[in-house]
């Protein structure tokens, strides 16, 4: 582990450095929602940023370990243009939770409505971008890289990208679940609902699978048809999870007890 952290500082500093902050970040809002009470839709307010940052550090590191196989492209303008627009969005939705309030679905005020916009706009520049990366992984040959692992790096952003998109879902509803209005569960840092549909759950699953398949792949299978396999069973379990959210069902029900009407003398 050591040696593939440094590895990510000689590919790529910038967004080694951002990474680390990110952790940083990371740790702090842990710490936070350990430590305070402000809630947000009935959990810990800081469990958010957290979970964000935790989310920016992954899709950092991977991508500064992807984007340094690409001849001839502008590294630098990757990176900050992810630095901006990602960090942007950490901040935002880190100065909410120390309010108590909403960052994400916030039509509250003008501003609110505008910084959720830019939130959006953030998040769909940074997937663009993110799509090209990977339209140039189709596009180049890359003799010195195992056909496996080129078509797990290549896979893995194909299906990062649609179900980052999958985003607009949540968005367009102003709610990351269906049958109830943003609801959540103690489901250890995820939260995810345990009672009805919850849109986060496909997210989630899909735009991991930019470090997943490429992880798999590398040290696992070693095969180009059993990664392409892997990848299109990978893709459908997003999808299963998200027509399982559509139609108002969790990913895990919760057991609901009833309470027993019967009285000792009926248990005699």
């Amino acid at each position: 582990m050591i040696a593939f952290i440094a590895q990510i500082k000689t590919r790529n500093e910038t967004l080694f450095y951002f990474g680390l902050l990110c952790l940083l970040c990371a740790t702090v809002f842990l710490i936070l929602a350990r430590t305070t009470t402000t809630q947000v839709y009935g959990v810990n307010a800081w469990y958010k940023p957290f979970k964000f940052a935790v989310s920016t550090l992954t899709f950092a590191w991977a991508m500064a370990w992807y984007c340094f196989y690409l001849p001839d492209f502008n590294i630098k303008l990757f990176n900050w243009s992810i630095i901006l627009l990602l960090g942007f969005e950490v901040v935002y939705i880190a100065i909410q939770a120390s309010k108590g309030a909403l960052s994400h679905y916030n039509s509250s005020t003008p501003l609110h409505a505008t910084l959720f916009s830019l939130m959006a706009l953030a998040a769909t520049l940074a997937t663009l971008y993110t799509a090209y990366v990977g339209w140039l992984f189709f596009k180049n040959d890359f003799p010195e890289l195992p056909d496996y692992y080129l078509w797990a790096i290549r896979m893995g952003i194909l299906i990062f990208v649609v179900f980052a998109f999958e985003g607009f879902a949540m968005g367009s509803r102003l709610s990351h679940t269906v049958g109830a209005l943003n609801d959540n569960s103690n489901w250890f840092v995820v939260g995810w609902s345990k009672t009805v549909g919850d849109l986060r759950v496909s997210h989630f699953i899909g735009m991991h699978a930019l470090q997943v398949l490429p992880i798999l792949s590398y040290y696992l299978f070693k095969s180009t048809p059993w990664t392409i396999g892997l990848s299109l069973a990978y893709g459908l379990l997003a999808l299963f999870t998200l027509v399982q959210a559509l139609q108002g069902r969790p990913l895990i029900k919760a057991k609901i007890e009833i309470p027993s009407t019967q009285s000792p003398e009926d248990l005699n």
